[in-house]
């Protein structure tokens, strides 16, 4: 897939956990692994923003386009 998403790599540099993010975010644990390992077919424009917020980056922090 030529987009990677990234959410570990901000979840790191941030020292947050999945288990922060997701209560932060309001969505579920399932769905945030499912993001953040990338099995995710697509993501909503209002997660992303309150992904966006809660770690204090921009969309493209966390999604990456590959040739």
């Amino acid at each position: 897939m030529p987009i990677t998403v990234n959410l570990d790599v901000m979840m790191a540099k941030r020292k947050m956990s999945l288990n922060e993010l997701s209560e932060k975010v309001g969505i579920t644990l399932s769905n945030l692994s499912n993001l953040k390992t990338g099995k995710a077919r697509a993501i909503r424009f209002s997660t992303l923003e309150a992904i966006c917020e809660a770690l204090d980056c921009q969309p493209g922090d966390i999604l990456e386009f590959s040739d």
